[in-house]
């Protein structure tokens, strides 16, 4: 005979996940508001710009933000690829140099 599932259990351990899902995307939109910039401003300016972008009827002026939020991802995976860029003693002023004469 089978094992009755324990559903109480089950539906526990659906919660917990849904509450890690929940955080991890709290935290998530808060590290795109602080690499976007936007944490310079105040919270009352940041709600008034994001209300005003859920209430934008406009497909195009939403086109125009959607193809300008995928180019910031893309400058940010392009940065990211390449490392920290330190430039410790002026090595690319010495290359240049070099390169003249």
């Amino acid at each position: 005979m089978r094992k009755p599932r324990d559903f109480d259990s089950e539906l526990r351990a659906l919660s917990d996940k849904a509450k890690q899902l929940k955080s991890r995307k709290v935290l998530q939109l808060g590290e795109l508001v602080i690499a976007t910039g936007a944490d310079a401003l105040d919270p009352e300016t940041l709600t008034g710009a994001l209300l005003g972008v859920v209430k934008t009827k406009d497909a195009k002026e939403r086109e125009v933000w959607r193809i300008s939020g995928a180019a910031f991802f893309q400058r940010q995976s392009r940065a990211a690829d390449r490392g920290p860029q330190t430039n410790a003693g002026g090595d690319q002023t010495k290359q240049g140099d070099d390169a003249q004469g």
